[in-house]
């Protein structure tokens, strides 16, 4: 039954998007060379890029690269875009076509800063990529506007069922996902991909609801606030989504990153890293915008 119910959470994110599928990248096969990334986003990712590169050193990719970081709270794609061109690292290291890879994460929803990015990307390296995290929405709203909506606690993602995380999902990935697409029409062909956190956290919040995640009893263990930022668990989920997107191959396998072996919690265990892994991968090659 609950493996039934993943795949129910897994067709939200289908069928919420366009029936015909986009142009796949021309090369789906796992990549072994390492990959020069930069990364732009918010807290609920500009942390990816040390545990990246970590789980590329553990699988056997020594010579990732990050490229550069990025960080600016809340923000749009947009607000990175429009740093001053004299102190915009990612704008630098674009035009220099020093970047294989681009991690974007807008806040709410699309916006122009991913186009901005992608044009410019494309233009001095025709082979890169930009990937768009799509992530768990912040107070499981969408769309999400800081200030607004009732005041909440982390306590409130214990109250959500699979039927109230369904609809605002729906949505969000249908915004997502019709830009994504559009955009790579507009730029004839797939240079941006998805990477599927939203989707991956859903069925591990699906396996906590049920009992049936080792170390975890409360979907609130997931989050460090109302908000949402994510406490060590969901980054690692966050970590192996990405490293299956960039790198097409399955995390599943790969030894505990520091970061849960740090955290001295004996709940957080080989267990929970390994259902960590297998989440991340079937969010990863079921999401038809991930390129695996």
């Amino acid at each position: 039954m609950l493996k039934m119910k993943s795949r129910l959470l897994v067709c939200i994110s289908l069928l919420a998007s366009a029936l015909s599928l986009p142009a796949q990248t021309n090369n789906s096969a796992p990549i072994t060379n390492g990959q020069r990334v930069f990364t732009c986003g918010h807290s609920f990712h500009f942390w990816v890029p040390p545990l990246l590169k970590e789980l590329a050193n553990a699988a056997g990719i020594t010579n990732h690269v990050v490229a550069g970081v990025s960080s600016i709270g809340a923000s749009p794609a947009v607000a990175h875009w429009k740093v001053p061109d004299d102190k915009n690292r990612a704008k630098a290291a674009l035009t220099a076509g020093k970047v294989d890879v681009l991690t974007l994460s807008c806040f709410s929803g699309p916006d122009e800063g991913i186009r901005n990015f992608a044009k410019l990307a494309v233009e001095h390296n025709p082979n890169v990529r930009v990937t768009l995290q799509e992530l768990w929405l912040p107070e499981d709203r969408f769309p999400f506007i800081p200030g607004q909506g009732p005041r909440r606690t982390v306590d409130n993602f214990n109250g959500a069922t699979l039927a109230s995380l369904a609809k605002p999902h729906a949505a969000y990935f249908k915004a997502m996902e019709d830009y994504v697409r559009a955009l790579n029409t507009e730029l004839g062909k797939q240079v941006v991909f998805i990477v599927p956190d939203a989707q991956a956290t859903l069925a591990l919040r699906e396996r906590i609801i049920a009992g049936m995640a080792p170390g975890l009893k409360k979907q609130s263990e997931l989050f460090g606030d109302a908000w949402g930022h994510p406490t060590v668990p969901l980054k690692v989920l966050s970590a192996y989504c990405h490293f299956a997107v960039i790198y097409r191959r399955s995390p599943v396998g790969l030894p505990m990153p520091r970061i849960l072996t740090d955290a001295k919690n004996p709940q957080w265990d080989a267990k929970l890293n390994r259902l960590l892994q297998e989440l991340a991968w079937d969010a990863v090659k079921h999401h038809p915008l991930s390129g695996v």
